[in-house]
C-alpha cells in the first residue's frame, strides 16, 4: 500500500508546507519534489498529478484527524461529554498543525467541483460521528428529541469549521483551544432537552 511507503509520506508532509507557503495553484510538482526532497518524477509513481496530491494530502491528514477523534469521543459517558471532546479535538489538532490549517480551510475551499465532490467523501465518516453524538444526546435526553440531525450537524461543523477558519485569517492572534468551553456551552445550550 502507498501510504505505508517513506517517501509517500515525505510527500504529503512537504505538500502541506509548500501548498500552506504558496498556496495550491502556486505550489508546482517540483517545488513539493524540492521539499520532500525527492525528484519530480516520483511524485508521479504516488500520484496522478497536483490535483490527486492535494485529495490525498486531505485523505490522509483527515483520516487521521477521524480516527483520534472517533477513538477519544468513544472514551467519554455522554453525549455531551462526546460533543466537547470533538470540538477540543477538531481545534486543537489544526491549532497544532497551522500549515495543515491553511490547506483545509483556505486551499481546499478554492478547488474546483471535482475536487470538492472527492474531499466531501473524505468528509462523511466525521459528519456521521456528529451525527452519532447529537443521536445519541436525543437517546440520552440530554438534547431535544425534536432535532433535526442533519441541520444541527451542518450547524456544529459550520461552526467549528468558522471558528478555525477565521483563528487562521487572523493569523493565529487567538488561542483557538481557550474557545472550546464556551462554543461547546452555546452549541449545547441549543441542543439541551433542559430548555
Amino acid at each position: 500500500m502507498k501510504n505505508n511507503k517513506p517517501k509517500y509520506n515525505q510527500i504529503i508532509e512537504a505538500a502541506v508546507k509548500v501548498i500552506a507557503a504558496n498556496g495550491y495553484h502556486g505550489s508546482q510538482v517540483s517545488k513539493i519534489a524540492k521539499a520532500a526532497g525527492v525528484a519530480d518524477g516520483t511524485i508521479y509513481l504516488y500520484f496522478k498529478n497536483k490535483e490527486d496530491v492535494l485529495v490525498s494530502v486531505f485523505e490522509e491528514k483527515m483520516g487521521q484527524f477521524i480516527e483520534k477523534i472517533a477513538e477519544s469521543t468513544s472514551k467519554k459517558q455522554n453525549a455531551e461529554e462526546k460533543l466537547r471532546t470533538l470540538i477540543e479535538m477538531h481545534f486543537s489538532q489544526l491549532s497544532a498543525d497551522y500549515d495543515l490549517a491553511i490547506v483545509t480551510q483556505l486551499e481546499l475551499r478554492q478547488s474546483n467541483y471535482a475536487l470538492r465532490l472527492q474531499i466531501n467523501k473524505v468528509l462523511k465518516p466525521y459528519l456521521k460521528e456528529i451525527d452519532s453524538i447529537v443521536k445519541e444526546g436525543m437517546e440520552e435526553k440530554l438534547f431535544r428529541s425534536d432535532l433535526n440531525v442533519r441541520l444541527v450537524r451542518q450547524m456544529i461543523f459550520g461552526t467549528l469549521d468558522e471558528i478555525v477558519t477565521n483563528w487562521v485569517m487572523k493569523e493565529q492572534k487567538y488561542d483557538l483551544i481557550s474557545q472550546v468551553p464556551e462554543v461547546h456551552a452555546l452549541l449545547t445550550g441549543a441542543l439541551s432537552s433542559a430548555r
